[in-house]
């Protein structure tokens, strides 16, 4: 019977099998990071909505139109995470970690943004993400961009790029800033109305547009490039020496920008052509103003953030997921007498020897117990019935290769079992 209830717009349910391939992936991430040397943070799904502010920034998209905030009961405004690296900034201030030096954090977890769903975007969405602070040098950079690209390439999708820019820093930008307001205030009024209301508090977020009304302007515009700084310019030199000393490739796209504010110097995305439109499965990268805006002292910093949803839609558009391998045992008892017999044997063989070993305790059938058998991705079928009781005996049969065998039911059955698998 239907349910008079449905999940909330923007939200779905994570089922088998799909829910396996989100924990294939958790552990791959996981062991990637720690590879790289990250170690785990978690922080609260809910901030105070200052720190998004403060952190994010005021005229970001996410602050001003996506952001789940309410007025909790004790009168403090509160915000869904809607992002991860103000609230990782947070923590660490909170923590006191920065005071044993260089530090190396990852993160999975759910965020929480208002904005129209469709295919691989939600209104609680999923992120992996990595910061890395204390090394102002290009080779943290180099660190988290090879991070991420080793994991889109793990999964085959073959035709993703790593788009790169630099969009400066505190000395240079201004100068690009006053550059972009030059070449758009003269034709604001044939601007989007996005556009428009970007145009005075941050016009680096016009060069972000998408609508068909700004694309020309957008694409005459003054390249960032041409204002940098010598530092600026060293630095993102000094990455792109090492992306091509390591073979990873990329392009410089100069119109790229971040949506939000805290980025200086290197950003970046991975994009793929395998969804269409929705080309952008990861993007980060340098925040060195970040953790003293919100409090901390100066701290060099750099990161990304790369959407579980989408990342498993272009897997499977590159080759659909396989099925598990079989594993484990399905015990199929025949009668009362029968599973109160399996019930002891599938507990050893649990807690004992480490096998996954699933039961049905109802009075089914033979052949609806082998499609339960199916369902769990069981490899063997443990057969026990009135015929199998009477001789002493049990039936194990490899679900694989249809093969059977019959095995004493006296003494440690369940050793026995697992002794049959060599």
């Amino acid at each position: 019977m239907a349910s008079n209830f449905a999940a909330p717009r923007g939200t779905q349910d994570i089922l088998p099998p799909a829910s396996a391939q989100w924990s294939a992936l958790e552990a791959r991430i996981r062991a990637l990071a720690e590879q790289f040397g990250y170690a785990e943070i978690r922080t609260p799904i809910f901030e105070s909505t200052a720190l998004f502010a403060r952190g994010v920034g005021e005229a970001t998209d996410i602050v001003e139109k996506e952001m789940y905030t309410f007025v909790d009961r004790g009168g403090r405004e509160i915000t869904l995470r809607p992002e991860f690296t103000a609230p990782v900034v947070r923590a660490v201030l909170e923590g006191n970690l920065l005071a044993a030096g260089p530090l190396r954090l990852f993160y999975l977890g759910p965020i929480f943004r208002y904005e129209r769903p469709q295919k691989g975007r939600y209104r609680q969405a999923h992120q992996f993400g990595v910061e890395c602070f204390g090394f102002e040098g290009p080779e943290a950079d180099l660190e988290v961009i090879a991070l991420a690209w080793s994991l889109v390439r793990a999964y085959g999708i073959d035709d993703a790029r790593i788009v790169l820019n630099s969009i400066g820093d505190a000395a240079c930008r201004p100068r690009y800033r006053a550059a972009l307001l030059e070449h758009f205030r003269p034709h604001a009024a044939t601007l989007s109305e996005e556009s428009q209301r970007r145009l005075e508090r941050n016009p680096l977020r016009v060069l972000d547009s998408k609508d068909p009304r700004d694309a020309a302007l957008v694409a005459s515009a003054p390249a960032l490039e041409s204002t940098l700084c010598d530092g600026c310019r060293a630095h993102f030199d000094a990455v792109r020496g090492y992306l091509d000393l390591l073979g990873i490739p990329y392009v410089v796209d100069p119109s790229m920008v971040r949506g939000l504010d805290y980025y200086e110097r290197t950003v970046f995305e991975i994009t793929s052509g395998i969804l269409g439109a929705q080309s952008s499965v990861c993007g980060g990268g340098r925040y060195d103003g970040l953790v003293a805006s919100l409090g901390g002292p100066p701290t060099p910093a750099v990161g990304f953030a790369l959407g579980i949803e989408r990342f498993l839609l272009m897997v499977a558009a590159c080759a659909p997921p396989a099925p598990p391998a079989r594993s484990g045992y399905q015990a199929i008892a025949l009668g009362a007498q029968a599973r109160s017999r399996l019930v002891p044997i599938v507990a050893r063989l649990r807690d004992a020897y480490g096998r996954a070993a699933f039961m049905d305790y109802g009075d089914r059938r033979v052949k609806a117990q082998f499609k339960i058998a199916d369902r769990n991705g069981a490899r063997y079928a443990l057969i026990l019935g009135t015929d199998e009781l009477e001789r002493g005996e049990l039936v194990r049969r490899d679900l694989v290769d249809r093969t059977e065998q019959r095995l004493p039911l006296a003494g440690d059955v369940a050793a026995a079992i697992v002794e049959a698998e060599r």
